[in-house]
């Protein structure tokens, strides 16, 4: 049986979609942090068949939840502080993210201007679609 001991402080990320760390971890931007994180994949899970766990240990506060929710707002995330979870987050998919996806649209302001944020703002939940702020241009979350 493998073996990761605890984290101190920061975030158990449980319920990832199987095969998907990786891309979590990147996504995160956690390949540009020298945070230590355990990343297990394919464990057997009786409520998915089979999920991966991301362990970071980090200060509370450096992973954005926002761009998790996005990501996956199925992925359950435990807050560790000194050793213990002290709170338990479900996430929703966020009202608004920024430079978490890029406008296609070659007419975009932001295809121009390099400094802009990319900005998507929520307009349907149910079907899970973002609108470019400046162009208006759709993003469909698959």
């Amino acid at each position: 049986m493998l073996n990761i001991s605890g984290i101190n402080e920061g975030y158990v990320l449980d319920h990832v979609k199987a095969g998907t760390a990786l891309k979590v971890f990147h996504d995160l931007g956690l390949d540009k942090h020298d945070y230590t994180v355990a990343i297990i994949m394919n464990v057997k899970s009786n409520k998915m068949g089979k999920k991966d766990i991301l362990k970071i240990e980090c200060p509370r506060g450096a992973i954005d939840l926002d761009v998790l929710g996005f990501i996956d707002h199925n992925i359950s995330v435990n807050i560790v502080k000194d050793g213990f979870i002290i709170e338990k987050r479900k996430l929703t998919l966020p009202a608004e993210v920024h430079n978490v996806i890029k406008c296609e649209n070659p007419r975009c302001i932001t295809t121009i201007e390099q400094e802009l944020e990319h900005v998507f703002i929520l307009t349907d939940p149910e079907k899970e679609v973002y609108r470019c702020k400046y162009c208006e241009e759709k993003y469909i979350r698959k």
